[in-house]
């Protein structure tokens, strides 16, 4: 038994709208047609015409054209991709689907969709992507923060979790992150359920599944949604698909949520060239180069996980192992994670060495702590070499002024060695 009620939990102005409509959602139609209802360019793309063709025999790029507002084809793939039917034997249909401008397009329309500003909450677990507190400051909706357990596993505060929805009734939606980010660690499903029954919340569990396809076969959660009525799973192509770049994120939702998510979204969001390339990324020869992707991850990721404790200076590695990155702790000299320490390699690491990584330390259960992203063989390489030249190059006397607060991340770096001496790299 739940406490969800779709109508009075989504905001009343969202379930009245009347969405965007054209002529062609009313009919089948042909790029053979005589389109003359959008006020097209019927002359085509002001583009050299070898621009304008993507193997045009199969896929005319119609850039003069508004693109599909549907997306049924597409959305179907995605549908057929993740029916695995091991969490559910029911399957998930393209009206389960809402498609958007990466997961970052649906986390800001669920707020918009559910919380009323100046006076709804939505609920987090930190450590966590930042863009749910962000998307809510700009909706003026409040943030309530449980966070996580500790670090490695990093696991839900389900007696904090289900409190605070108790307490708190104009919490509207809570964000779950599975992997995590920066955590890499994978939510039972079991907490994940428990929530999604709260006998008197009136909210929606938001699943954020961005790095689902690092994990097991069986991990993603998405399939539920055709199970529960306030269950919502982001996705997204940017990861283990590689398409960062064409910025196209699924949201799997139940049917009715779904519609309301669809009927608030601008009406041509899914542009022509990144639905053409995502229907490629999800055919069979798609899924097996991410599948072969993954495993050169896994080597990488595996690489890292042997060798960054025996660099002096790293501390204990910190995250899962269900994403494509690692979060590892940098020592002080009495062998503590300290932030001060980590933000001046995190520092050094970029403005002398030309190798770009993440600082975590502020965020809780990650003290000291640094994220990396698995690399190719020849970057994992790079970083290695450059984290032991950083760390080799600081000596006692750089510790002791970060330690004393005299030197800071700000500070350029000074004295670094230029070999690996010591640190076999394999």
């Amino acid at each position: 038994m739940t406490g969800f009620n779709l109508e009075t939990c989504a905001r009343s102005n969202i379930l009245a709208l009347q969405p965007y409509h054209c002529a062609r959602d009313d009919y089948n139609v042909s790029t053979s047609d005589a389109l003359l209802d959008l006020n097209e360019n019927a002359f085509g793309p002001a583009l050299p015409a070898e621009i304008t063709a993507v193997d045009k025999d199969i896929h005319p790029l119609d850039l003069h054209r508004y693109p599909s507002r549907l997306q049924e084809k597409l959305k179907q793939q995605l549908c057929d991709f993740r029916n695995t039917y091991i969490h559910t034997a029911k399957d998930l249909v393209p009206e389960n689907v809402f498609l958007g401008i990466g997961s970052v397009e649906s986390i800001d329309a669920l707020i918009r969709c559910f919380c009323i500003p100046g006076e709804d909450h939505i609920l987090i677990c930190p450590p966590t992507y930042g863009m749910y507190a962000v998307s809510s400051q700009v909706n003026n909706v409040g943030v309530v923060s449980v966070p996580l357990k500790e670090a490695p596993d990093f696991a839900l505060d389900m007696d904090g979790i289900l409190a605070a929805l108790t307490r708190t009734p104009t919490i509207k939606l809570t964000y779950l992150t599975s992997p995590g980010n920066p955590t890499g660690s994978l939510l039972a499903k079991s907490d994940v359920e428990t929530i999604l029954a709260h006998p008197t919340w009136n909210g929606v569990v938001v699943l954020d599944e961005a790095y689902i396809d690092f994990a097991d076969d069986d991990a993603s959660l998405a399939g539920l949604v055709t199970e529960y009525p306030n269950l919502v799973v982001l996705q997204t192509l940017s990861k283990a698909f590689g398409l960062a770049g064409i910025r196209l994120g699924a949201t799997f939702a139940p049917i009715p949520i779904a519609n309301l998510l669809n009927n608030l979204r601008a009406a041509w969001n899914i542009p022509s060239p990144t639905s053409i390339l995502a229907s490629y990324a999800l055919s069979e020869e798609g899924i097996a180069a991410m599948v072969a992707n993954k495993q050169k991850t896994k080597l990488q990721r595996d690489r890292l996980v042997d060798q960054l404790p025996r660099i002096s200076g790293v501390g204990r590695i910190r995250s899962g192992s269900h994403s494509n990155f690692l979060m590892f702790e940098i020592l002080n000299t009495r062998g503590e994670p300290d932030n001060a320490v980590a933000a001046v390699v995190y520092d050094r690491l970029a403005a002398t060495r030309g190798v770009i990584l993440r600082y975590r330390g502020s965020e809780p259960g990650c003290l000291g702590c640094l994220r990396i992203s698995i690399g190719t063989e020849d970057e994992t390489t790079r970083f290695l070499v450059a984290l032991h030249q950083v760390l080799q190059g600081m000596g006692n006397d750089v510790y002791q002024k970060v330690e004393a607060g005299s030197l800071t991340a700000k500070e350029p770096a000074k004295e670094m060695v230029d070999d690996a001496d010591g640190l076999k790299v394999y």
